[in-house]
């Protein structure tokens, strides 16, 4: 298989996926998050400045730069403007990602594995641009115990029942950080035989 093999770390809000890409990173994969992709984009991206100035003006705006938390009012208190949202940012996220991993496959010593925090990877349908799919899930009382807000986004989102029954590895993160990692441990000993 071509190198670095390509893994997406995905699974409901609150479950532990930015914890298990950290233990990804501590097993030797380089990683990256769909969240800092999307905050260097807020940062970095004119032409989405643009977009988010033309569809809802400077209250998205501070000191010049995109107020997450003025957009984040904003779309989950109405799906169409989360709707609209995506739309702009996940084509350029994608980009972001596959330019990503091209570079590393281009190196002259790619790494063993590549591992992206992809939080709506099976609702967009980017599954098939990743060589195997990781679902961190974890039960709602536990979730809600991490979740710093509540929203209704879960319900628009894949059941955790189809995310594990469509991924190659599943970990229900109920536990503790260390049996976290040596989940992703076993994985990454696995994916290193492929």
């Amino acid at each position: 298989m071509e190198r670095p093999l390509a893994v997406a770390v995905t699974g409901g809000i609150a479950a532990g996926k930015s914890e298990a890409l950290a233990a990804f990173a501590r097993h030797g994969a380089l990683v990256s998050s769909s969240d800092e992709l999307v905050h260097r984009l807020y940062r970095e991206d004119a032409g989405l400045k643009d977009e988010l100035r033309a569809r809802w003006g400077d209250a998205v705006f501070a000191d010049g730069e995109v107020d997450r938390a003025a957009v984040g009012h904003i779309v989950f208190s109405d799906r169409a403007e989360l709707a609209w949202l995506e739309s702009v940012l996940h084509p350029r996220v994608r980009r972001l990602y596959e330019t990503w991993l091209d570079e590393l496959r281009r190196s002259p010593d790619p790494p063993a594995l590549a591992v992206a925090e992809i939080p709506l990877l099976y609702e967009a349908g980017g599954e098939t641009r990743f060589d195997k799919v990781v679902v961190v899930t974890a039960p709602e009382h536990v979730r809600e115990t991490r979740r710093s807000v509540v929203d209704d986004r879960e319900s628009r989102l894949i059941p955790d029942e189809e995310k594990l029954r469509r991924a190659d590895f599943a970990y229900v993160n109920d536990g503790t950080l260390e049996e976290l990692d040596a989940f992703v441990a076993g994985v990454v000993e696995e994916l290193a035989s492929c």
